[in-house]
This record gives structure tokens, C-alpha cells and sequence, in this order.
């Protein structure tokens, strides 16, 4: 499977923290960043995995400190947002696909049982513990999705930042990537993509809910102290 992480964004939420120093390279102990214990995970679960990071702020420091990765540069990043950078690592997009966001960390038995498995279906890991405050946030009906969306009130569950597409559907992301870039719509999330497709094709995007397992996004101090406890728990094991 590919594995694509879109590491390209500056961080501006935790700003004077990633004024010069990207969040998937936040130290989770005095030599592992978050990008490494990702990737570590990744290859003791699928070791013929191909992984890619789509780098863009400060990319020569990822690009120096994290091997094993294939890297892809969207140098567009500080006008562009995801649905740009998943666009440039378009050429990636021919198999069965996980795409990650770069500051996304997981425990080892939601890499395992979860993240790391063939999908089968095209879906969307969200957290249906997570019912107010969400950054982004998922709405179904029955077994699909309906909406995702930052402005959403009600809603099923947070997304956690990770989307699994199967080998038959990632040539329908592909194309609707296209379409969106063609039509200059460069500072959308590609998550937009998925949601165009919902309303516009009836495409069926399905979820997995994760509130079983540890996971954070780091927005915060909090979500890093949070992230560092979830790397202990691990190492300890």
C-alpha cells in the first residue's frame, strides 16, 4: 500500500511554536519526532509499504531527518492547502492508498488493527466520542458518510486525519482532484474532493470509528503532552 503524509502546512495554530520548526517533527521523546514514530509503525506492520510525505514549509529539515520516505514537494504550500499537495503526489495515487495528515499520531494497536489494514472500501477513520469542540467533523447516515465539514453543529464524530481509499476508488479521488485543480480550487482540503463526490456522484464514503483506541491531532500544547503519552504507553508495552 502507499502511505501519504501531508506534511507541506506551517502550523500556524501553534505559532511562535512552528515559527521555525514543522509539528510532524515535535520531539516525542530526545530522538523521536512524530513522523518517525508513524513511519516505524508503518513498516513494523506493512513492511513492503511505499510511504511519501508531501513536504513544503521548512521540507529540508524533514527531508534530513526522516529516511526510508519518498518525498514530494508542494512548493506552493503557504497559498495552497491540502487538496494541492495530495495533487502533487497525484503520480502516488495508483494502489490502495492511506493518506495521513503529518501531525496525526495513533497508538500501536490502532496502527495495527486499524490504520495498517487493506482497505477494502473507500472510508474515513473518525472518533463518535468526540461530540462538541471537533476541529473537523464527520456527519452519517446509517454506514456513510454525508458531510464532513469544520462548520458542521451536530455531527457524528471528529475526523481523525486519516482516510483509507481502496485500489478500484483512488482513480476516482485522482480524477476529482484534477477537476478541482483545473478549476483553481487550490485552497481547498482534499477532503473537499471526497464530499464533492458524495453530493455531485453519489459516491459512497464509508467511516471507522476509532473511540476505541488512542489518537491525537496536534493542534496544541495539549494535544502534544497528549501525544507524548500515547508514544510512552507504547514504548512500554
Amino acid at each position: 500500500m502507499n502511505y501519504i503524509f501531508l506534511v507541506a502546512g506551517k502550523g500556524t495554530r501553534m505559532q511562535p511554536l512552528t515559527q521555525n520548526y514543522p509539528k510532524t517533527l515535535f520531539k516525542l521523546n530526545s530522538s523521536t519526532t512524530v513522523l518517525d514514530q508513524m513511519t516505524k509503525m508503518i513498516r513494523a506492520n506493512d513492511p513492503e509499504a511505499r510511504i511519501v510525505a508531501v513536504t513544503g514549509f521548512m521540507h529540508e529539515a524533514i527531508e534530513e531527518h526522516i529516511h526510508g520516505v519518498e518525498f514530494v514537494s508542494n512548493p506552493f504550500y503557504a497559498v495552497t492547502n491540502s487538496l494541492a499537495s495530495l495533487w502533487f503526489a497525484r503520480d502516488y495515487l495508483d494502489d490502495a492508498s492511506i493518506i495521513i495528515n503529518g501531525d496525526v499520531l495513533v497508538s500501536e494497536n490502532m496502527m495495527k488493527e486499524v490504520v495498517a489494514s487493506v482497505p477494502t472500501r473507500p472510508e474515513v477513520l473518525l472518533d463518535s466520542s468526540i461530540k462538541c469542540d471537533g476541529d473537523y467533523n464527520v456527519e452519517v447516515i446509517d454506514d456513510r458518510v454525508v458531510v464532513m465539514s469544520k462548520g458542521l453543529k451536530s455531527y457524528y464524530g471528529e475526523f481523525v486525519g486519516i482516510t483509507k481509499i481502496d485500489k478500484h476508488s483512488i482513480g476516482l479521488l485522482k480524477s476529482e482532484i484534477d477537476i478541482m485543480i483545473h478549476n483553481e480550487q487550490y485552497d481547498q482540503w482534499y477532503e473537499d474532493a471526497l464530499i464533492q463526490m458524495v453530493f455531485e456522484r453519489d459516491f459512497a464514503l464509508y467511516y471507522q470509528d476509532v473511540c476505541d483506541y488512542d489518537w491525537t491531532e496536534i493542534d496544541d500544547v495539549n494535544d502534544l503532552l497528549h501525544a507524548r503519552k500515547i508514544f510512552k504507553n507504547s514504548i512500554s508495552h
